[in-house]
């Protein structure tokens, strides 16, 4: 099981350290490749405004999210956020806009290639209160304690040890810390051939589980006052050419916790 989760975290990580190199989410899908246009079209399905997008820095957004998590955070001048999976830094950009000059914003992802890539962008777009680390989202690169506000977007699906996650987001919150999170769930289980899916997995389809599941790891790693603020039928037809048989199984929802 060790290996498997191994070989898991090998093939995200190359997939996305392709995608971080390319500029955009086609290597995902089979159709895409080539469309400049495609990471604003997704972003603009999955709640984020045109305004948004057009205040980060250009090749921060690849279109990978599966909602808009900065929208339901409710942040504020101060905080201290931590973005799960910060990719190219879209998110932990509209983030630090929020959170002002006495804000930070810390985005941690296990890929270099977008570690890299954010770190230009934020160079690019003269952010000051942003860093980004290298690091597992299992084991966060951080102090106990030390954390607002987390955000994450579609990005804890991709781990093969969601409980793990869950587990080291509770341990970096401060009490009265907030969990704000988009993600992709199943409401039925997956065909086979989707599950087993290299391509599948890095597109955040296969590493999806049950919708009671997934809160059931956030209550077990300690958090309370959970919600489902929003939960609608993810298009997986439009984002995948071979995945028709997997439509009306994955939800997108946004889910809000505390550390009490």
């Amino acid at each position: 099981m060790e290996k498997n989760k191994k070989d898991i975290k090998t093939q995200v990580k190359e997939g996305y350290g392709k995608i971080a190199r390319q500029g955009s989410s086609c290597c995902s899908t089979s159709s895409c490749c080539g469309d400049s246009n495609l990471a604003q079209n997704i972003s603009k399905t999955v709640g984020y405004t045109e305004e948004e997008m057009g205040a980060v820095p250009e090749g921060s957004n690849l279109g990978l999210g599966c909602g808009n998590p900065v929208a339901i955070a409710s942040l504020k001048e101060g905080d201290i956020v931590l973005d799960l999976g910060s990719g190219a830094g879209f998110d932990a950009f509209l983030a630090a806009q929020r959170v002002g000059k006495s804000g930070r914003v810390i985005g941690v992802d296990m890929t270099p290639e977008m570690i890299a890539k954010a770190k230009v962008n934020a160079k690019k777009g003269r952010y000051t209160n942003v860093e980004f680390r290298l690091g597992e989202i299992e084991k966060l690169p951080l102090e106990d304690n030390s954390i607002d506000v987390i955000i994450s977007n579609c990005v804890i699906n991709l781990s093969p040890d969601k409980e793990a996650v869950f587990k080291d987001a509770h341990r970096v919150l401060r009490s009265g810390g907030r969990l704000m999170v988009s993600d992709l769930v199943l409401t039925k289980d997956l065909p086979k051939e989707i599950k087993d899916s290299v391509e599948a997995y890095v597109g955040c389809l296969a590493g999806a589980i049950k919708k009671d599941e997934y809160l059931d790891f956030i209550r077990i790693a300690g958090f309370q006052d959970i919600k489902v603020i929003s939960e609608s039928s993810y298009p997986v037809d439009a984002m995948f050419d071979n995945f028709k048989s997997a439509q009306d199984a994955v939800a997108s929802v946004k889910v809000s916790a505390v550390k009490r």
